[in-house]
């Protein structure tokens, strides 16, 4: 599943990236997002090497794209193929995801939604 996420590295721009957040984090659900983002905030590590940036970057590339292999309009299942993608590549490049980068994400995740229930429950939890 992993190499199938390196063609998606085309897909992957900043911009993408957190439009994509923005506009669907609550029907992505707490576990999309917070994956979604420490593997960003793990790739603007300087340590970060080469070979684990372009596993990340094939990963969000697959979650920003609007091709995969189920369509996120789908109610509830519609992001776990982008869960898997993203879970995938964080476990490959987990020596790369430190506790510095887990609080980035957790900051960012309070600062946009708090610490509501209903985010927190998330439909893939």
């Amino acid at each position: 599943m992993l190499s199938d996420s390196n063609g998606y590295q085309k897909d992957f721009t900043d911009d993408g990236f957190w439009e994509k957040l923005r506009g669907f984090a609550l029907s992505a659900g707490s576990e999309v997002v917070e994956k979604a983002l420490w593997l960003y905030f793990a790739m603007e590590r300087s340590e970060t090497p080469v070979w684990a940036r372009s596993t990340i970057v094939g990963a969000l590339g697959y979650f920003i794209s609007p091709i995969d292999a189920i369509p996120d309009i789908v109610p509830v299942v519609g992001y776990a193929d982008d869960l898997g993608v993203l879970a995938l590549a964080v476990a490959t490049v987990a020596g790369y995801i430190n506790e510095a980068v887990k609080q980035r994400a957790s900051e960012k995740m309070a600062d946009w939604f708090g610490e509501s229930p209903k985010f927190r429950r998330g439909p893939l939890i």
